[in-house]
């Protein structure tokens, strides 16, 4: 099985994503030719190699009008890359940076997977914020460099192709950012939001070394976060950050063939008997809402004959002690088994169809041999609401503009 996998152990930022992907091709430049021919407003890309502790890698270098900009974390270290906390007055809406990236001369999929990646960070400005996300305005993020790296990712991704993207857990560094609104802890709230249910750490090492962006990205496409897998490894690459530390300011990336490894997940069982059907479905709806992997029923018959039912709940090992106090909270049970589980699943990404009724979001599953596409539910269910038609007669042909 072809692997990614992204030593993050100084965190991650976009550039140095972008830099350590990029050193996996056997050729660069028709990378480097491709963003630049993109047409991102004002924004030229190059490649330079640098040294950091005697081992040689690759840095991205990122001009917006023949400009780089800068950003300093609280403590003095200045950086480049995407996180520019130094300039607030760039302002824009994920409205306007998702038009912007529509409009790129680059294949559709990778315009809609930056979108994503953008959508995913206007959640968590949100989030942080309080503010709706159609009126976020992304301060740090939303200029024409940001653009350059979320792209470079996601093309980057696209042309290597690989079956699956593991990770190491996320170093985030320690301290204090400079910000558009003031002087915040790190990791930054955005940052903290997006890495919920990463496994990430912080050190002795002072500065920012997870920024949003980065922390976006390794969500959108990384599978799993876990040590490094038995591999035999094809190519490593280093993506060089342009801070400086007592340690190499690098992610790692390793390009190889990995044998499938099963995730594991963890199945909680309960039976009760003396609990009503509304309370069973709270139950269950603070459990998902927890993060419950799935949360179902199934009847049963119990001591002396009483009809019950079985709830069962799967999630991530992680999760379980929520999951336990959640479950005898909600429900009358006096006890819960435990079942630690292997999980064989297919690779799973999605894009977005434009139809002449709206956009509709196509799930795309491979691996193990097969091959399948199906449309997001809640997508078709409100076209066929808006023209009063069954689910089957939603038209899924493209728009008359994007055929």
């Amino acid at each position: 099985m072809k692997t990614i996998y992204l030593e993050c152990s100084m965190g991650a930022a976009g550039d140095m994503l972008t830099a350590a992907l990029l050193g996996l091709l056997d050729d660069p430049q028709p990378f480097l030719d491709a963003v630049n021919s993109a047409g991102i407003p004002g924004v030229a890309v190059a490649l330079t190699e640098a040294e950091q502790a005697g081992i040689r890698g690759l840095q991205m270098r990122v001009t917006v009008d023949g400009a780089e900009e800068h950003s300093h974390d609280a403590h003095g270290h200045r950086h480049d890359g995407e996180h520019r906390h130094d300039h607030p007055h760039h302002h824009a809406k994920l409205e306007d940076i998702a038009a912007m990236i529509r409009g790129l001369n680059l294949p559709e999929a990778v315009r809609e997977k930056s979108v994503a990646v953008y959508t995913l960070l206007a959640e968590a400005e949100s989030e942080v914020h309080g503010k709706p996300v159609g009126a976020v305005h992304f301060h740090e993020v939303g200029t024409a460099d940001a653009v350059a790296d979320i792209v470079g990712v996601c093309l980057l991704m696209e042309w290597l192709r690989p079956d699956r993207v593991l990770a190491s857990p996320v170093h985030v560094g320690s301290g204090h950012v400079h910000c558009a609104h003031g002087i915040l802890p790190v990791p930054a709230p955005a940052t903290a939001y997006l890495l919920r249910g990463i496994p990430c750490y912080g050190g002795a090492i002072e500065g920012e070394l997870c920024t949003p962006t980065g922390a976006a990205l390794l969500k959108y496409y990384v599978d799993e976060f876990v040590s490094m897998p038995v591999m035999c490894t094809e190519k490593i690459a280093y993506g060089l950050g342009k801070k400086v530390f007592p340690r190499m300011n690098a992610v790692r990336a390793f390009l190889g063939e990995t044998e499938f490894q099963p995730a594991q997940i963890c199945e909680l069982r309960c039976n009760l008997d003396d609990m009503t059907g509304e309370a069973v479905g709270f139950a269950q709806e603070a459990l998902l809402a927890a993060g419950a992997r799935d949360v179902f029923t199934s009847p049963v018959m119990m001591k002396k004959g009483r009809p019950g039912i079985l709830l069962t709940v799967l999630c991530e090992l992680t999760d379980r002690d929520t999951m336990l106090r959640l479950i005898f909270r909600h429900t009358t049970t006096l006890g819960v088994r435990e079942t630690v589980c292997s999980r064989y699943m297919l690779n799973r990404e999605s894009e977005t169809l434009h139809t002449a009724d709206g956009d509709v979001r196509i799930k795309h599953s491979s691996g193990f041999g097969v091959s399948r596409a199906k449309p997001e539910y809640d997508d078709i269910a409100a076209i066929a609401r808006a023209k009063g038609c069954a689910l089957s007669e939603v038209s899924l042909s493209e728009s008359a503009e994007d055929s």
